[in-house]
């Protein structure tokens, strides 16, 4: 019986160079646009559950935020409704 050769292929590009294989996503939620015109609740009910641990800051209408990047806060920047304006993301 013939030995089998089990090496993947590298798919070669257009200038002959061996392609990027990019491997399906793992790294954690960043960034969470579903969010977007939820009220305040809903939309930290959804990021801790998708990011337990997480401490969520409400940052109202015309307010400013710090510039420090923090791996667990993440900002619910909200309308005079109350409503999430923008996608929150982590820092």
């Amino acid at each position: 019986m013939a030995e089998e050769n089990n090496e993947t292929k590298i798919p070669q590009g257009q200038n002959g160079h061996e392609s990027a294989v990019i491997p399906p996503r793992t790294s954690p939620k960043m960034r969470w646009p579903e969010v977007v015109g939820l009220t305040i609740e809903e939309a930290e009910r959804i990021i801790k559950k998708e990011k337990p641990g997480v401490q969520i800051q409400v940052v109202p209408p015309e307010h400013f935020v710090t510039c420090d990047y923090i791996v667990q806060r993440v900002r619910l920047h909200v309308d005079s409704s109350g409503k999430v304006a923008t996608p929150p993301i982590i820092g």
